[in-house]
């Protein structure tokens, strides 16, 4: 991941694993309480400490973002995702989700056997890098539950799956 800044910086402190691995929510209390990214504070949880409703983010891609990651494309891998995989074409690689999951390999990566959505996010950036760089047709991502930090991850992951002109015209 380091490696592909090239020779963009000069120096790159590392601060070790991050402990979550997505980057944060961000919200917009303009008029009301509204995430615009996912991250790993979730809607529910931001609403018990506001005591008000927090409208999620819808997903949409303005012309002219208001919060970095709401490009319709976004830390996307060269290799084309495939969501919702039950399992692996013979050419793909599996992001894998669970305890159901194929043991690991070199075309296989569990974001956590457990379930757990704090590791999966944590492992996420780190295991899409690893299978990108395998040599496959495209990498199949297993479901993953859709609550919670879960919706972070996912969204993420549609992200990745969108077409690079896109996210060039979602910024004008």
């Amino acid at each position: 991941m380091i490696a592909s800044l090239g020779q963009k910086v000069d120096l790159v402190l590392d601060g070790g694993p991050c402990r979550i691995g997505l980057e944060s929510t961000v919200l917009d209390l303009t008029d009301g309480a509204r995430i615009l990214r996912e991250g790993a504070i979730s809607a529910e949880r931001l609403a018990t400490t506001l005591d008000e409703p927090v409208a999620e983010a819808a997903g949409e891609t303005p012309r002219l973002p208001r919060s970095p990651g709401m490009l319709a494309r976004h830390y996307a891998p060269q290799s084309p995702l495939r969501l919702d995989a039950r399992e692996a074409h013979p050419d793909e690689a599996l992001l894998a989700f669970g305890a159901k999951a194929p043991p690991e390999s070199v075309s296989v990566k569990n974001l956590s056997r457990s379930g757990d959505l704090v590791e999966a996010a944590a492992n996420l950036y780190r295991f899409l890098h690893e299978l990108d760089q395998g040599g496959f047709s495209g990498i199949a991502v297993q479901p993953i539950p859709d609550s919670g930090l879960g919706r972070a991850i996912n969204d993420r992951l549609r992200r990745a799956t969108q077409p690079a002109e896109e996210s060039r015209a979602a910024t004008g």
